[in-house]
């Protein structure tokens, strides 16, 4: 699994204009099955790849936090948001809560999230892959295909399936 994170900047970045091109086209003229094709893919990818043995997105990226998750999050840990705010997070050139540092607190040894039933919502949906109208997220998309391999591979079964 080390192996194929480690080559997924390289991979990504060799095809990010294919891909770049791919979504342009997409959000010209998606087909009108798209988020259905795109569920599929997901569900099929998922069925294949463990998160636990790869983690990547945790080690490497921070997800933003909204104002809900910060105050679920305090609460778990007994924390006023403010407290929880002070110790974990801070504001970036997007006015926006992310972690002061990566990979996340969270995160254990063994690629487990500490804080699983209570993790931000960025973290439930991470990669998005599975998102209704992908074709308006293009941005995060290219980024996410090269953090997380499954990203990476339903982005290259959706250009095949899609392109035929």
């Amino acid at each position: 699994m080390q192996d194929i994170i480690n080559s997924l900047p390289k991979r990504a970045k060799d095809k990010n204009n294919e891909n770049k091109k791919f979504f342009q086209k997409l959000k010209k003229k998606p087909p009108k099955n798209l988020d259905y094709v795109m569920q599929e893919l997901h569900e099929e990818e998922f069925e294949r790849t463990e998160c636990l043995e790869c983690a990547n997105c945790c080690k490497t990226t921070g997800p933003l936090f909204t104002d809900k998750d910060i105050e679920r999050i305090a609460k778990h840990f007994r924390l006023k948001p403010q407290q929880f705010i002070e110790q974990y997070l801070h504001i970036d050139e997007e006015n926006d809560y992310v972690l002061q540092s990566v990979p996340c607190p969270f995160l254990g040894v063994d690629n487990y999230c500490s804080i699983y039933d209570v993790r931000p919502k960025a973290c439930r949906g991470f990669p998005h892959t599975d998102r209704k109208k992908i074709q308006q997220i293009a941005n995060l998309t290219l980024k996410n295909v090269a953090i997380c391999p499954a990203a990476f591979n339903i982005v290259e079964a959706m250009k095949q399936r899609i392109n035929g």
